[in-house]
């Protein structure tokens, strides 16, 4: 069956209660900025809302929907999905979550092109990247390899699980071992994280194995 999009009236979507995904507020501000520069964005998927009959519960596009709110727009373009409450959770389990990563080539090329038509400045306002990471993948005719060996320039995002015990855990370890003064909290935390875990490998804490003295 082929979904048609439709305009649906923004006080008639729900979000749904146990929607996890969350957005910095800097990227919540790029997404605003480029629905209101284009005025185009992804449909809002949404499914009929269970026991409110003409409104719309939303599955995946809560922050479009929010952006959308402070554009002071009316409705929002949507995809009506007719499914089930565990349909629904896997898809809010799922959407948000599964993705890829950027060949760096392409990303390369691509926001080289845009370079020649769209200052830097106002580009890092736009894209997901920041202003340093623009530029560093964009300099010059640096090679491939070259680029490559800027670990930053393309984050590769890592999520986890942990109780409040190993978070607090986990943050003291990253305290105590972040260093490079002068770099972005992102980066030294990044350093600081690898440098745990090469500590951890090192110490030969694995199956269980506890480290002699």
């Amino acid at each position: 069956m082929i979904a048609s999009i439709r305009d649906i009236a923004l006080d008639r979507l729900v979000p749904h209660p146990d929607n996890a995904n969350r957005m910095s507020r800097a990227n919540f501000a790029k997404l605003v900025r480029n629905i209101e520069r284009m005025g185009r964005y992804e449909p809002i998927v949404v499914r009929p809302c269970p026991n409110r009959p003409g409104f719309f519960q939303i599955i995946n596009g809560h922050h479009r929907c929010e952006a959308l709110h402070k554009l002071g727009c009316a409705t929002a373009q949507a995809v009506v999905w007719r499914i089930d409450d565990e349909q629904t959770d896997i898809l809010l389990a799922t959407l948000n979550r599964l993705g890829g990563r950027d060949t760096l080539d392409k990303k390369r090329a691509l926001l080289q092109r845009l370079r020649t038509r769209i200052p830097t400045r106002k580009l890092a306002r736009l894209l997901p990247q920041t202003l340093g990471q623009i530029e560093r993948l964009t300099a010059g005719e640096a090679s491939t390899a070259t680029v490559r060996k800027k670990a930053d320039s393309l984050a590769i995002p890592i999520v986890f699980f942990v109780d409040e015990g190993q978070q607090r855990k986990i943050e003291d370890a990253l305290s105590a071992a972040t260093s490079h003064e002068g770099q972005t909290r992102a980066v030294k935390r990044a350093a600081a994280l690898t440098h745990v875990a090469e500590e951890f490998l090192a110490s030969g804490c694995l199956d269980g194995k506890v480290p002699r003295d």
